[in-house]
């Protein structure tokens, strides 16, 4: 058998519903530097047991070589730039999926792998200082917008910037780190969240926003929740998450004077699509 290609470990994971946690994975080198915003490599091999309930998987060769692949995912980080202990990040367990089964059966202190660096451009560098920040994201999707808002703060912890973060979810209990960003809103007159629930029907305790989140892109309500106008020339937007909402919102706010821009010269959308 072949060393282990495991270099990081597990050290917590907290529940946000049965099929959503927040991951904590500490390398096993001295520090591990991103850019909020950015992605490191997950990964595990094959041979890792799977979530109890997840869907059969296909067999391979049960030979040595197949069960020691590694089963590699990006996930956004999102935790602060500024933590050491640990690298945080939002998952979703996907029962026909190949890794995140055996994430949500691995037990804290579990080994695994996380890629040598992190990567991507989803990041506020491209924003020009003095621009406000529309952080719009379904599902996991909030990931990296956790760590923008951990990592941009200044003096008693407010944002450097004016920033809105508008999180969609199917129900309030799928809304991760809800506590923490609505208690910022309260304490920072920069900050500000909206979270929209999908499924209100099921949801009858709920007394917020509903609906799909791309049809609060025509609610002139939007703005006035943010806090400042949402126009090319004061505000940069950020769509991350399930490609349908990302695509739909992408036409909306192009149709509003938004340029998508290209890699080289950065536009006033920004967008990173998940799976």
């Amino acid at each position: 058998m072949s060393a282990s290609p495991y270099n990081a470990t597990l050290v917590d994971r907290v529940p946000v519903t049965p099929r959503l946690a927040i991951f904590r994975i500490r390398p096993d080198g001295a520090s591990y530097p991103f850019k909020p915003g950015q992605f490191a490599v997950l990964a595990l091999q094959r041979r890792e047991p799977r979530w109890a309930g997840s869907d059969p998987e296909a067999p391979e060769t049960a030979d040595e070589e197949a069960g020691e692949r590694l089963i590699r995912r990006a996930y956004s980080i999102s935790s602060g730039s500024r933590e050491q202990e640990y690298l945080e990040f939002y998952v979703s367990l996907t029962g026909s999926g190949e890794l995140t089964p055996r994430l949500f059966q691995l037990p804290v202190g579990g080994r695994l792998f996380v890629g040598p660096k992190a990567a991507g451009h989803f990041t506020l560098d491209r924003v020009p200082e003095g621009k406000n920040v529309l952080l719009m994201a379904t599902g996991t999707g909030l990931a990296p917008y956790v760590s923008m808002i951990r990592s941009q703060v200044l003096g008693a912890g407010c944002p450097a910037r004016r920033a809105a973060v508008v999180h969609g979810a199917a129900y309030s209990w799928e809304l991760g780190y809800r506590d923490e960003l609505e208690s910022l809103a309260r304490e920072c007159g920069s900050f500000r969240y909206l979270p929209v629930i999908s499924r209100p029907a099921a949801d009858p305790t709920w007394s917020g926003r509903t609906g799909r989140l791309t049809e609060w892109l025509h609610h002139p309500q939007l703005a006035e929740g943010c806090g400042f106008p949402l126009t090319p020339d004061q505000t940069h937007i950020f769509l991350c998450g399930h490609p349908a909402m990302v695509e739909e919102a992408e036409k909306i706010f192009l149709g509003m004077g938004y340029d998508a821009g290209t890699p080289k010269e950065p536009g006033t959308l920004h967008r990173e699509k998940y799976w």
